[in-house]
């Protein structure tokens, strides 16, 4: 079996048809075991967009939806309030979002959201400390003078993500999908020219 093969003019030796067949099925084993583990690691933890825990919800004299992104260390909490219909959302409107783990392991506590400047909607935003993973009991309270409520959901915190890291973890398995088709091309064109 032909191990390696001399181009003309001297240059120096590269893996035969055979050597290069093994090499990608290498790389394609490799590929495959990176995209499983990365794959993994994202449906470890949730790294992404916030996601709706309570959506349309009437509470007190307004109508809620709270999304979030709750992981260990910071989660946050945004609560988007419109007015019931014939009514508006008043002014003196406050909201705040009370965590405790679901074992019941700490107290309650709660933390007041701050109103966002945001134009045609009126959110509000709560930054949570979270100290492990776990599922924790949401509750979303709503107080002015023209009425208070509550709502109340379950959320699972996750561990927190890389940062800017996860954008890498994502990206290589299609960098080294890239790489390989970008080997093959070329391993390609050098045997046709090999062979003129």
């Amino acid at each position: 079996m032909q191990i390696t093969q001399l181009t003309s003019g001297g240059h120096s030796p590269r893996p035969s048809a055979p050597c290069l067949r093994i090499l990608l099925r290498f790389y394609r084993v490799a590929l495959l075991a990176l995209s499983f583990l990365s794959f993994a690691a994202c449906a470890e933890a949730h790294n992404g967009p916030p996601f709706p825990i309570l959506e349309n919800r009437p509470v007190g004299p307004c109508v809620i939806s709270v999304w979030t992104n709750p992981d260990v260390g910071t989660g946050v909490f945004f609560v988007m309030v419109d007015p019931i219909s014939g009514s508006t959302i008043p002014a003196d409107l406050k909201v705040e979002i009370g965590v405790q783990p679901v074992s019941a392991r700490l107290p309650q506590r709660t933390y007041r959201a701050r109103q966002e400047n945001l134009r045609g909607q009126v959110e509000y935003k709560a930054e949570v400390p979270f100290d492990a993973r776990e599922l924790w009991r949401v509750r979303v309270k709503l107080a002015s003078s023209q009425g208070d409520g509550e709502a109340v959901a379950t959320v699972q915190v996750t561990p927190p993500g890389l940062g800017r890291w996860d954008l890498l973890l994502y990206v290589l398995p299609f960098a080294g999908i890239g790489f390989l088709w970008f080997r093959a091309a070329t391993t390609k064109r050098r045997s046709v020219q090999a062979l003129r």
